[in-house]
């Protein structure tokens, strides 16, 4: 009769050995060959009358396998089910050498590595995190204001430039310092405000208009904030040495945004459905919309400090010789020790997310049902559009239908989902204390981190 041994041979890490006597295969192998013999078809023969020898001479390797391998397994996975053993992936097998000879069936024994999930002792109430509030300025509402008007502004296209809110349409052509065009260099366009240049630049375009040029060197053309924008959008590595860089610059169109008036056909642009009526609920509309956004930018930064928290004081342990193993020899693609060795770090990182959040989720009962992952998909789709409500979009039933056949788009929201609502979760367990930053401070919280 069949039974398993389980040793330990290592941190989180056991060896559990099947050991098969005959009796436990044998009967099933002969049924499958006569199984076979009734169901082959050969030529010369009757289906149904092959002789059994001949049916094993030409299958019974490959049926003895599958059915001492059947076995094997069966007794393994009974195993670790009655012992309800918490382990990572599958059994990696010890013997994969091993030979089996149908004409000398014999007692088997087949070693199995195990790898043990640690146990996780997690307690968000002893967590301290700070919760950064920036405070909304008349000068951010001020700026916001203006963008609006520009987005809903009408486009006009003077002849000069003639002010910093003149919008060039520019070739930008690297050159050398004396304005010779670099063989193989950039040449790009791009659509940039005068007031977005250095005060030094901005009168040196007045006047310009279609078709005038101007050489530049980047990091006298555009203060700091800008010139990362343009370096990124050019396409160059942004160092010390990007800065340097001459570019001659080409206007191929002057245009101008003619603002529209303070009204209710503008509030009504900028916040459809809030019929809002005079300028003052325009700027509190505006002040609560700017809120909001910082409001969102300091939930991820708490987030963060919620997950590294979480990542960097709880303490587990791993058994790393079958992690190494199994990234070997667990993918579609077998990778060499030195590859699993480089990946190990980051793939532990992630499995420790993995166990924690999944503890977590399960004692917040966090759940997420299908119209959940509909309305995400809903909205995913009119933001895409520019829409405000399904109400004003009746095709939307069909195209949020599409996405919902999409198996990975399924999978990727439901963990996306999942996870929000289990931060939101820790959000009221942990103790939060509050502070207030500058903008530029939160956005750079939320630069360098990032899950």
């Amino acid at each position: 009769m069949a039974s398993v041994l389980r040793e330990n041979i290592g941190l989180l890490t056991d060896k559990l050995t099947v050991q098969l006597v005959k009796d436990d295969y044998l009967p099933a192998f002969e049924k499958a060959i006569k199984k076979h013999a009734k169901s082959a078809n050969i030529p010369g023969f009757r289906k149904g009358m092959v002789p059994g020898g001949m049916v094993k001479k030409m299958y019974g390797t490959s049926v003895y396998y599958d059915e001492v391998i059947r076995s094997v397994e069966k007794e393994l996975n009974t195993y670790m089910q009655t012992e309800q053993l918490d382990i990572f992936a599958q059994p990696l097998p010890l013997d994969i050498d091993r030979q089996l000879d149908m004409n000398n069936p014999e007692d088997y024994s087949f070693a199995f590595e195990i790898g043990l999930k640690p146990k996780i002792e997690v307690e968000p109430s002893n967590f301290n995190v700070t919760r950064y509030k920036v405070e909304v300025t008349d000068t951010m509402i001020h700026e916001e204001v203006e963008r609006l008007q520009t987005r809903h502004g009408n486009m006009t296209e003077p002849e000069v430039v003639e002010s910093d809110e003149n919008v060039l349409n520019i070739e930008f052509t690297e050159t050398d310092a004396e304005g010779n065009v670099v063989e193989g260099g950039i040449n790009k366009g791009n659509s940039v405000l005068v007031k977005y240049f250095s005060e030094s630049v901005r009168p040196q375009l007045i006047g310009k208009k279609k078709d005038d040029t101007l050489v530049v060197q980047l990091k006298e053309a555009f203060e700091e904030k800008e010139r990362e924008w343009i370096i990124s959008d050019l396409g160059i590595a942004n160092d010390e040495a990007a800065g340097d860089k001459y570019f001659k610059l080409t206007i191929t169109k002057v245009g101008l945004v003619e603002k529209p008036e303070m009204n209710e056909a503008f509030f009504e642009a900028a916040f459809p459905g809030k019929e809002i009526a005079n300028e003052d609920d325009f700027r509190v509309a505006v002040k609560e919309t700017i809120q909001a956004q910082w409001e969102a930018q300091s939930r991820n930064q708490l987030h963060d400090q919620i997950y590294h928290q979480l990542v960097d004081q709880t303490e587990l342990d791993f058994p790393e010789s079958f992690l190494k193993r199994w990234i070997q020899t667990g993918g579609e693609e077998k990778k060499t020790a030195e590859e699993a060795e480089a990946e190990y770090p980051n793939f532990k990182n992630s499995l420790k997310w993995t166990l924690i959040s999944g503890q977590l989720m399960e004692k917040n009962e966090i759940k997420v049902d299908h119209s959940e992952i509909k309305e995400f998909a809903t909205q995913q789709i009119l933001g895409y559009m520019g829409v405000q409500s399904a109400a004003d979009a009746p095709w939307i039933e069909s195209y949020t239908d599409n996405m919902l056949k999409d198996k990975k788009f399924i999978e990727n929201t439901y963990y996306q989902i999942q996870t929000s609502k289990l931060f939101i979760a820790l959000e009221q367990q942990v103790t939060v204390s509050e502070k207030a930053v500058t903008p530029d401070e939160l956005a750079a919280m939320q630069h360098n981190h990032d899950h």
